[in-house]
């Protein structure tokens, strides 16, 4: 199969556009052929005027380890061209950032989550080049988590930069397929084209990511397949004060892990509560010391997530029900635990609100997590309701 980029190289007419064109490329470490070449040291070989190049969150090197870190502007030392970030002084391209070129090629792969802020950052630049009259090409590339879809909505006034629009957590969408929507949703006039890949099936046998491809990180804790196909729910623990597994060789393929917690425990609880939402995974409990982040230094129990090999079940695989099933087998079990980092920690510059309904998009998941009276019944209605929706919504924007 072929990527976007791949096709857009193998494309004597696509090149030919670009011809007496001033190109800019939004890319990061996981930008690279089907020979493992990145993308900008590509284009420019075949002789693409690139005169610009974007970083998003975590740079365009992928340098950058946590989450909140911002990248500065620079100049490659091997092409003199300008490096803008887009996660520094500012969130969305400035006016002179923008002036850099006529064409942007965006080529970033994503994880499939609402909350990977590659996907704001693509409305951002669609906005952007609305205003300025610039194109916008997205060059393709696979959802790893698939197209199944999960989880509540964004409520209207909860957006935030891990949360562009009223999407759930896990879209199903390719940022091709996205950038679709958001010109529709937010009626952009924009000249917008999607370099769609070769060969995808997103139902295949790598039920989103292709056998055929090497996993590369798009951002220093997204390590493995694995990690994209629970990320949709482990990210929701960044507004948690138990562990993701940030400082471990692992990071955000576990439930949880703090040094006052009994996985063993907790799981069973999980199991009494909802053993329907645990399908699709194997779980296992194991033991990790984070080397910075949260409970650094600290030995901490943990349940890790294992959505690979015969272990996994694409259809049945639901990881935003899993961890909330995780934080209510906690809360139950644990009632006084302060599970929830308080409002004083502003996530992505937010501020008075807590995290945790920064993530989620609004407070509908921590209420149900907290209220000792709520059901798993009453969180999937409100899940259905908003997931059905979303299917409906994209359905004409799907592309493969």
């Amino acid at each position: 199969m072929k990527f976007g980029i791949d096709r857009l190289l193998a494309d004597p007419q696509l090149l030919n556009e670009l011809k007496d064109k001033r190109v800019a490329l939004v890319a990061h470490p996981a930008s690279v052929t089907e020979d493992l070449t990145h993308s900008l040291d590509a284009l420019i070989a075949k002789g693409v005027n690139v005169s610009s190049a974007f970083g998003p969150q975590h740079g365009l090197k992928g340098d950058k380890q946590d989450n909140m870190v911002e990248t500065a502007d620079e100049m490659d030392p091997q092409y003199g061209i300008p490096i803008f970030s887009l996660y520094g002084e500012v969130r969305r391209p400035t006016g002179q950032m923008m002036s850099s070129a006529d064409v942007f090629l965006f080529d970033l792969q994503d994880l499939g989550c609402r909350i990977y802020t590659f996907v704001t950052t693509l409305l951002y630049l669609l906005e952007e080049a609305a205003k300025s009259g610039k194109e916008v090409w997205v060059l393709d590339r696979p959802n790893p988590a698939g197209r199944p879809v999960e989880g509540t909505l964004l409520v209207p006034g909860n957006e935030s930069f891990v949360g562009a629009a009223p999407m759930p957590m896990r879209h199903g969408l390719t940022l091709g397929e996205m950038g679709h929507w958001f010109l529709s949703h937010f009626d952009l006039d924009v000249k917008y084209r999607v370099v769609a890949m070769e060969g995808w099936e997103p139902d295949g046998d790598g039920h989103g990511w292709p056998t055929s491809r090497v996993w590369i990180n798009p951002s220093p804790n997204a390590a493995s397949v694995n990690m994209a196909r629970a990320y949709a729910g482990t990210v929701m623990i960044e507004g948690a004060n138990v562990s993701e597994g940030r400082g471990t060789t692992r990071p955000l393929e576990v439930l949880f892990g703090a040094p006052d917690l009994d996985a063993k425990a907790i799981l069973a609880e999980m199991r009494k509560l909802a053993p329907e939402w645990m399908q699709g995974c194997a779980l296992r409990d194991c033991w990790f010391e984070p080397t910075f982040h949260k409970h650094a230094g600290q030995l901490c129990n943990a349940l890790m997530i294992h959505a690979e090999g015969p272990h996994y079940d694409h259809g049945a695989f639901k990881p935003w029900r899993l961890q909330a099933l995780a934080f209510k087998a906690i809360q139950r079990l644990y009632p006084s635990y302060e599970l929830w980092r308080a409002a004083d920690f502003k996530y992505e510059y937010t501020k008075d609100v807590l995290a945790i309904d920064v993530i989620n998009g609004g407070p509908g998941l921590r209420e149900w997590v907290d209220n000792p009276n709520s059901a798993p019944d009453d969180l999937d209605a409100l899940a259905s309701h908003d997931e059905a929706a979303w299917v409906q919504m994209v359905r004409e924007h799907l592309l493969y």
